[in-house]
Formats: C-alpha cells, sequence, structure tokens
C-alpha cells in the first residue's frame, strides 16, 4: 500500500516537472539568482568574523578596517535583497505559466470527456479539481522553488563556507544533519496520504454544496434541509478527522527539525570552545561558524514546512493530473467527413446500446426516416427515449449495430458537422452570461439585428425583450436570472429559430410555456418543421398528433409504430398510455 503511494508520488512529481521544463529558462534563473543570493548571505558571517578580529580589545580597534568591512556588508545586503526580488519575480512568473498550462489541459479534457464521465460524477467535485486544487498546486508550487530551491542552496553553500573555515567542526555537522533527513522524510510519508484524502473530501463537500445550493427550493419543498444537513455534518465530520490528522503530524515537522537544530548548534559550539582554546580557532572564526551553523540548520527548518505545503500540493496535482488523463471521448477517425447538404435521410440498423456493460437498455433497435418526416417518440419513463436521441447526436456511441445520415454511418463523420446538422430544444434551458443577442445568436454568431429580431418574433419572446431595460444589449447570467422557465425556454426556441437547421430534435419543448403561448409556438414550430426531419420527445402525447410516424418503446425496443389514428385503432400499448393520460387530465 505504501509503496503504491509512493510511486504515485512520484509519477506526480515526473509529471510536474515536465510541465517545469517547458519553462527551464526561469529555473535556471531562479537558481542563479539564488545562488548570488545565498552566496552573499554567506559571506556577510564571514566578513563579520574579520570585523570582530579587528576588535581586539579597548584602544585596539583598527576603525578602518572595521568601516571598510561594514561597507562591504552593506553591498552585500543590497545585491542580495535585488537578487531575492528577481527570484520571486521569476518564480512566480513559472508558477502562473505552469498553473495556467494545468488549468487549460484540465478544462480541455473536459470538453473532450465522454458524456458518461460528465453523467457519472458531481459537478461540484469536477469544479474543486479545476478550481480549489489547482489553486493549493499553486500555493505549494510557489512556496516550493521560492524556499526550497534558497534553502537547498543555502545547505550546500553553508557547507563548503564551513569546510573553508574548519574541516574538523564542519564534520561534526555532518554527523548530525542526517537525523533531521529522516524525521523530515517519515513526516512527509505520512502527510501526503492524509492531504490526498483531506483533498479529495473537500471535493465531495463541494459537490454536495453546489447541489444543495442549486436545488434549494426543491430541498424545503420536500423538507429534506435536516437530512441534508445531516449528510454534510458526516462530511464535515470526516473532513475534520482527515484535516487534524494531517494537522499533527505537519505540525510537529517543525519542532522536531528545530530540536534537530539545537544539537547542531550545541555541538558545533562545543567543539567551537576547544578549538579556540587549542589555537586552531580565532574568536572571529568561530562567531561566523556559529552563525554559519545557524544558517545551515535553518533551511531545514523552511523546508520542513515546503514539504509540507509541498504534500498538500502534489495531492492536488495528483488529483487534477487523474482528471487530464481520463480517457477521452473515441477520437474521430482519420479523413472524418464535413457532413454537408443534409436532407434528412436518418437509418438506425440493429442498434444496441446499455449503459452499464451487461444491462441491456437499447437492443435491435431498427429506423429509417426520410426527409422531411416528423418522427415523435413515445414511452414510459427509462424506456430509451433520451438515449434514443444522445445516440442520434453522437454524445454516447453506439455498442452494436450503427446509425446514418444521408447513408454515411455518423462515426465516420466529424461530431461538429454531425450536430450543426440539428437543433435541439430540450427541457432543460442552457444560457450563457451575456446579452440577450448573443444567446440567441449562439449558434449563428455572423446574425444581423434583423435576423435576431425575426427570430425573436417567430418565438413569441420580441415583445418581452423590448419591454427590458436595455432591450436585446439586455446582460444576463448564465442562470437567467430574473427571468421565468417559460421565458428561458422561449429563448431557446428562438436560437433554433434563428439557425434554421435541416434536421429538429424537441424534447418537450414547450413543457414550461403557458397555454396561449404554447399554440403561438406550435403553430411556429409547425412552420419550422416544413421540409425538415424532426425528431419529437414527447410526454403529453396530445402535442403529437400530427406526427407523420410516432415510435412507441419499450423497454429499449420499438413495440408499436404509426400514425396516432391507427395506433389508436390497434388498441395497444400507445391506446393505453394515451388513455391514461386523458384519464388524469379529467381527473
Amino acid at each position: 500500500m505504501s509503496e503504491r503511494k509512493n510511486t504515485g508520488q512520484r509519477k506526480t512529481l515526473k509529471k510536474v516537472f515536465r510541465y517545469l521544463g517547458r519553462y527551464r529558462i526561469f529555473v535556471v534563473i531562479s537558481t542563479m539568482l539564488a545562488a548570488i543570493s545565498v552566496a552573499l548571505t554567506l559571506y556577510v558571517p564571514k566578513l563579520t568574523g574579520y570585523a570582530v578580529d579587528y576588535i581586539v580589545g579597548p584602544g585596539q580597534v583598527s576603525f578602518p578596517d572595521v568601516f571598510r568591512v561594514m561597507i562591504q556588508i552593506g553591498i552585500c545586503i543590497m545585491v542580495t535583497a535585488l537578487a531575492q526580488w528577481l527570484m520571486n519575480v521569476c518564480n512566480n512568473k513559472m508558477t502562473y505559466q505552469v498553473v495556467r498550462d494545468i488549468r487549460n489541459e484540465a478544462f480541455q479534457k473536459i470538453e473532450v470527456l465522454p458524456l458518461k464521465y460528465i453523467d457519472s460524477h458531481p459537478y461540484g467535485e469536477v469544479v474543486s479539481r479545476v478550481i480549489a486544487d489547482v489553486d493549493q498546486f499553486a500555493d505549494g508550487l510557489l512556496m516550493g522553488f521560492t524556499q526550497l530551491f534558497t534553502g537547498v542552496v543555502t545547505i550546500v553553500g553553508t557547507f563548503g563556507f564551513m569546510l573553508s573555515v574548519n574541516v574538523k567542526i564542519t564534520f561534526v555537522v555532518v554527523l548530525i544533519t542526517p537525523v533531521s533527513f529522516l524525521v523530515a522524510n517519515f513526516i512527509a510519508k505520512k502527510t501526503f496520504a492524509m492531504f490526498r484524502q483531506q483533498s479529495e473530501i473537500r471535493g465531495e463537500q463541494t459537490g454536495l454544496i453546489d447541489e444543495m445550493i442549486g436545488s434549494q427550493k426543491v430541498v424545503q419543498t420536500f423538507g429534506q434541509g435536516r437530512k441534508v444537513t445531516k449528510e454534510f455534518d458526516e462530511i464535515n465530520e470526516r473532513m475534520g478527522k482527515a484535516y487534524l490528522r494531517a494537522t499533527f503530524f505537519s505540525s510537529i515537522t517543525n519542532p522536531s527539525t528545530r530540536f534537530v537544530n539545537s544539537l547542531v548548534y550545541t555541538g558545533v559550539g562545543i567543539a567551537g570552545a576547544f578549538a579556540v582554546i587549542n589555537g586552531s580557532l580565532t574568536v572571529g572564526q568561530l562567531s561566523s561558524f556559529l552563525s554559519y551553523a545557524n544558517q545551515y540548520t535553518k533551511p531545514f527548518n523552511e523546508i520542513s514546512g515546503v514539504v509540507t505545503e509541498f504534500q498538500n500540493a502534489v495531492a492536488c496535482a495528483q488529483r487534477i493530473f487523474d482528471l487530464i488523463e481520463e480517457e477521452p471521448q473515441m477520437p474521430e477517425v482519420h479523413g472524418a467527413v464535413e457532413l454537408k447538404d443534409i436532407k434528412g435521410n436518418v437509418v438506425a440498423e440493429n442498434v444496441a446500446f446499455s449503459y452499464v456493460p451487461g444491462q441491456k437498455l437499447i437492443r435491435n433497435f431498427n429506423l429509417k426516416v426520410r426527409p422531411g418526416q416528423r418522427i415523435a417518440i413515445v414511452g414510459p419513463t427509462g424506456c430509451g427515449k433520451t438515449t434514443l436521441i444522445n445516440l442520434l447526436m453522437r454524445f454516447y456511441d453506439v455498442n452494436g449495430g450503427s446509425i446514418s445520415v444521408e447513408k454515411i454511418d455518423i462515426r465516420e463523420m466529424t461530431r461538429r458537422s454531425l450536430r450543426a446538422g440539428y437543433g435541439m430544444v430540450l427541457q432543460d434551458t442552457w444560457l450563457k452570461t451575456g446579452t440577450i443577442r448573443d444567446n440567441i445568436a449562439m449558434g449563428k454568431p455572423d446574425a444581423s439585428d434583423a435576423e435576431v429580431v425575426e427570430a425573436a418574433k417567430a418565438s413569441y419572446i420580441h415583445s418581452f425583450i423590448k419591454r427590458l431595460p436595455n432591450g436585446y444589449d439586455t446582460w444576463i447570467t448564465e442562470d437567467g436570472e430574473g427571468l421565468s422557465q417559460g421565458q428561458k425556454q422561449l429563448l431557446c426556441i428562438a436560437r433554433v429559430m434563428l439557425c434554421r437547421p435541416p434536421m429538429l430534435i424537441l424534447d418537450e419543448a414547450t413543457s414550461s410555456i403557458d397555454t396561449r403561448t404554447e399554440l403561438r409556438i406550435q403553430a411556429a414550430f409547425a412552420e419550422l418543421m416544413k421540409g425538415r426531419t424532426t425528431f419529437i420527445v414527447a410526454h403529453r402525447l396530445s402535442t403529437i398528433r400530427e406526427a407523420d410516424v410516432i415510435l412507441v418503446m419499450k423497454d429499449g425496443q420499438i413495440i408499436e409504430q404509426g400514425s396516432h389514428e391507427s395506433l389508436l385503432e390497434k388498441g395497444g400499448f400507445y391506446k393505453h398510455l394515451y388513455e391514461s393520460q386523458w384519464e388524469v387530465g379529467k381527473s
């Protein structure tokens, strides 16, 4: 188990270094500046030692030499400050670039992920990875570069300066140092797993909060507040335990390394005192060495703190890379066809599909649609109506059989050209942050103002838009704040009216619209559907009486098909559904 975690951590670090490799120039410059900063910082104690030796006793002070040393110290301090500032600029620039690349790749991966991934993962959990985890990774990476580089160079540089002063006392430091490494390594292994667990629970927590806020009306309506709160408390409790465990081990890092550092300082003091007595070391050199011992141990404290933060960053990075490395949707075949001149010929042959392997849904599905036909799809919940739409749009690929448009298998054409051939109006409306005009012209950005207005009039939303403060330039958010569900749906209908695609998919497109407006929209749709192949997913059977063909689905198969009248005459499943709705409507 531990070995697997270590392997996973090493792989994650390799991926991080791969991203850093793109900006190696910043790494080189930052390292050079760190070396300059450390070298000058370490040179100051040596100068201080010289100054101490120039002060022999009362009346025996070489003031010119002391002042010369002080000027040198001042220059070193100024150059060090400049080098540290430039190093921080480089580190910030490098961190920003790496984080930007990772976030871009994560966002691009979401766009090519198969729909089944989005359907099977909470929205909030995905958002947590792209936003919160990337931010945590950025903080850890920046701290790592700012302190880790400097710390490592300080340790190496201090070791070199100590060797130049006294080899034997340096040997004392080297003997005690490995203890600090052992302590830091032990704690690092413990904290990584805990920070990863913390990150995972944070994603779960974000998902629940997002779901609760988005469905607050439903939660309150059904009195689920206590249940949701209890669920949140349970997640919060797990989060607290994971946080406390991680905090415990991370908090003992600094005291542990400080204890080891104190041992180093004590060892240097005792050995140096004996050296001064023996005459092998001057008082100034001893003061320099004590300063070096402090400088030598100080990075271990900083690095131990960095290690804790870096462990958290690596854990977050692992979750991000898990998303980036998810299997994308099946790539388009080489030389995929750009679907043009669409008339509306759609054929499904022996189609088989299931979301879960071994769990049958659609089996042996056959359908032949001629241009301009209106195909209504009806059936009980879970029969496969929405699934069929997903297959037609190639949101999912069939497990068996084929679906073709204009005698071309949809797997042999580009997804973009296939989907551009359809106009979709679904029950669930989707708006983007922008103006009313931008939302209507989403599928046709180059549309003129006159075309946008015409589409709005055709969908009976124009009069409402004109009453808005800024008309078509009114700014709306993605949740359509200030708009009713019906108005949002009319905007979505206006998009389709503007694009006038060769094929239409209407999934209970007028479900959120009042009866009077629905009659007008149905009339507009009737005009729009002329000469266009249209698939209508209907729950209210009264809305599809005029369909050319009604497909009655049950358990993923077409059990009946025909016109409204012919299906009623058969007295089969469709008649039962229709009469059931009629009875419900009467009651």
